[in-house]
């Protein structure tokens, strides 16, 4: 295959977006260039699955907390418990939901550090799109492939 026919067949296909939607003041789209634009940290992750035993990683990416910080979330800055009550949802392409609590991945609570990854084993995921990983779960049930939408929700009923 001559060069420009291979460079127009990867051309043709489409980097994959993220959605960030929600309870935010910028919602937005996002490519894995875009994150990649974000300050990157790293993270070797070993992951206990169930299937096919432990597999090692490394990821590179922003913090989730960034991310949707710069988008603009919804809760009252002047309440510091305000944005305890902050849910938010991750989808992957393959239908795999996530919920995270806006506490787990504050600085000023739980300071998880959650990546939007845009590379795994230094490869760029931009057809594939982010992945969710939390280096400190284990197990990588919460780890997301393919991330298409991320939702900030404050404003759910109480369950009373």
């Amino acid at each position: 295959m001559s060069q420009s026919l291979a460079a127009a067949g990867t051309a043709a296909v489409p980097l994959a977006e993220l959605a960030l939607a929600g309870d935010l003041a910028r919602p937005t789209r996002l490519t894995v260039p875009d994150l990649l634009a974000w300050p990157q940290h790293e993270a070797d992750v070993s992951f206990e699955c169930a299937t096919s035993g432990v597999r090692h990683h490394r990821f590179t990416g922003p913090l989730l907390h960034d991310v949707l910080s710069a988008a603009g979330p919804g809760f009252d800055p002047a309440r510091r418990k305000d944005r305890m009550r902050f849910l938010i949802a991750v989808t992957g392409g393959d239908g795999h939901h996530v919920l995270l609590s806006w506490a787990e991945i504050d600085p000023d609570f739980g300071r998880a550090p959650v990546l939007l990854a845009a590379t795994i084993d230094a490869t760029p995921l931009d057809r594939a799109g982010p992945q969710l990983v939390l280096p400190q779960d284990r197990c990588g049930a919460r780890h997301i492939s393919g991330i298409n939408a991320i939702r900030v929700d404050g404003g759910y009923t109480s369950w009373t």
